[in-house]
C-alpha cells in the first residue's frame, strides 16, 4: 500500500499550460535565446519528445508565452473615459513589458493571434469605438499608441546610460557636437550637463500628444456628423 508521501512525490502531469509557464520563466531569466525543446524538457524533468504531445514546435511555444505576457496587461474598459482608459492601458503595457524584458521584440516581430491578444485588441477597439471613433481611426489609433509604447520601452531597456549618468555622458560627447556646427543640439547638451534639464523622457508625454491628436479627430468627426444631420 502506498503512503501519502509517495502520492505527494508523484510528478505533475505534463500539459500545455505547464510547458508554457516553464518556458515563460526560462525566457524571463535568460531571454528567448535560452529556449530550446531540450532545455525546456530538462527543466520539466521529461524527455524532449514528450513535449510534442502538447506543442508543435518552438514557434508555438513562443506564440504561447507572448500571449501569456499580453494576458497580464490591463484591458481597457469599453465604457470608461477613453483617454483615461488609454493612459491606463499604456502604463500597464509598459510595466508588463519591462517585467518580461524579451517580450517587446517578440511582440513587434511575430504574428500574435492568441486569445489574450485578441481580447486585448478587441477591448481597445471597443473602447475607441464606443467613444465615437470610426473603425478606421480606431485602427490607426491603437497602432500609433502601441508604436509609441513599444519604442519607448525598447529605448528604456537598451539605452546605454541610466538617468543619473546623463550629465556626465553629455559632457563626454560635447566635443562631437561643436556649437558652430550644431548650435541647438550643443545647447541642449549643455543644459543636461549643467542639470538645468534632466534629459529624462516620459512615456506619458508622447502618449498625450497622440491622445490630443485623436481628440481633434473626434471633434471633427462629431462636427461633420452634426452638419450632415442638419
Amino acid at each position: 500500500m502506498k503512503e501519502k508521501g509517495d502520492r505527494a512525490a508523484r510528478p505533475m502531469a505534463l500539459s500545455r499550460a505547464r510547458i508554457l509557464n516553464a518556458a515563460l520563466r526560462r525566457a524571463d531569466k535568460g531571454g528567448v535565446e535560452s529556449l530550446s525543446m531540450r532545455r525546456l524538457a530538462e527543466s520539466l524533468g521529461v524527455r524532449a519528445m514528450s513535449l510534442y504531445n502538447h506543442v508543435a514546435n518552438k514557434d508555438e511555444i513562443l506564440d504561447g508565452i507572448v500571449d501569456l505576457v499580453v494576458g497580464e496587461i490591463e484591458l481597457p474598459d469599453t465604457h470608461a473615459d477613453w483617454r483615461e482608459a488609454m493612459r491606463r492601458r499604456a502604463a500597464s503595457a509598459h510595466e508588463v513589458l519591462l517585467r518580461h524584458r524579451w517580450s517587446t521584440m517578440a511582440l513587434v516581430s511575430r504574428v500574435n493571434a492568441g486569445p489574450a491578444m485578441l481580447r486585448y485588441v478587441d477591448a481597445t477597439l471597443g473602447c475607441l469605438r464606443e467613444a465615437g471613433f470610426s473603425y478606421e481611426i480606431a485602427d490607426h489609433a491603437w497602432n500609433a499608441m502601441d508604436s509609441h509604447i513599444y519604442g519607448y520601452t525598447l529605448q528604456e531597456l537598451h539605452f546605454p546610460f541610466r538617468p543619473p549618468q546623463y550629465s556626465k555622458a553629455a559632457r563626454s560627447f560635447l566635443g562631437l557636437i561643436p556649437v558652430q556646427n550644431y548650435p541647438y543640439f550643443s545647447e541642449l547638451a549643455r543644459l543636461v550637463i549643467e542639470k538645468r534639464h534632466s534629459g529624462v523622457h516620459d512615456l506619458a508625454f508622447g502618449l498625450e500628444l497622440i491622445l490630443d491628436g485623436l481628440e481633434k479627430h473626434l471633434r471633427v468627426d462629431a462636427a461633420g456628423g452634426a452638419q450632415r444631420t442638419d
